[in-house]
């Protein structure tokens, strides 16, 4: 009887102790496992954070870069550009823009023929305009459209006004598109001699004007 209690006691102590020793393994088991989870882990979704991490640390750098030289690109730019300026010399612009506007006009004494006091060829002169279409033949009728544009291009250069003009002499000058008349204001005794030419679509335009001398 004894000796099967003491081999009872015996044998659930050995039950005990192997379960302790299962437990304790299980538990280091488990615990190995989870080590390698976590290492696991972080190995694969560290690398991927970190490379993410300098993708965009790098895109940072990159657009700073980018934006400095932009800075500096438009920094040139705009020295050159001030440095064009600055090569201007001042008032050539204006300069330039008022001959183009008005040119003095070329005077010169005497002229074609011994009658003459002085020449004025003026490069101001512009055409009066017309009215009239087609093709252009000159008429000498006081009473014609052309006529009237004549007078109008003779009062340009001369400087005296239509309804203020005496006409001495208006007719053809050697081609059918030129013309010359010679005029005074009224009651004045200075005589002008002017040669107009016709400008196709734009009318009579002066060419020159010849200041006659007076007679004695």
């Amino acid at each position: 009887m004894n000796n099967d209690f003491e081999n009872e006691a015996s044998r659930a102590q050995k039950l005990a102790k192997r379960r302790k020793t299962n437990l304790i393994l299980n538990s280091l088991i488990t615990v190995v496992l989870l080590l390698i989870v976590f290492v696991t882990v972080k190995i694969f979704f560290g690398d991927s954070q970190s490379e993410a991490e300098k993708a965009n640390t790098s895109v940072v750098v990159n657009k700073e870069v980018a934006d400095k030289d932009v800075n500096v690109d438009s920094g040139n730019s705009e020295e050159q550009t001030k440095e064009v300026v600055d090569e201007t010399p001042e008032g050539e612009t204006e300069a330039e823009t008022e001959d183009q506007a008005h040119s003095d006009p070329i005077v010169t004494e005497g002229g074609d023929s011994p009658d003459v006091k002085q020449t004025i060829i003026d490069p101001n002169w512009q055409p009066v305009g017309t009215s009239q279409t087609g093709e252009h033949v000159a008429v000498y009728d006081d009473t014609s459209i052309d006529w009237q544009e004549m007078l109008q291009a003779l009062s340009q250069a001369s400087g005296i006004a239509v309804d203020d003009m005496t006409v001495w002499h208006l007719r053809n000058n050697g081609s059918p598109q030129k013309a010359v008349g010679t005029v005074s204001g009224k009651g004045g005794p200075v005589k002008y001699r002017v040669a107009i030419d016709w400008v196709d679509g734009q009318g009579w335009k002066p060419v020159k004007l010849e200041e006659l001398k007076l007679e004695e």
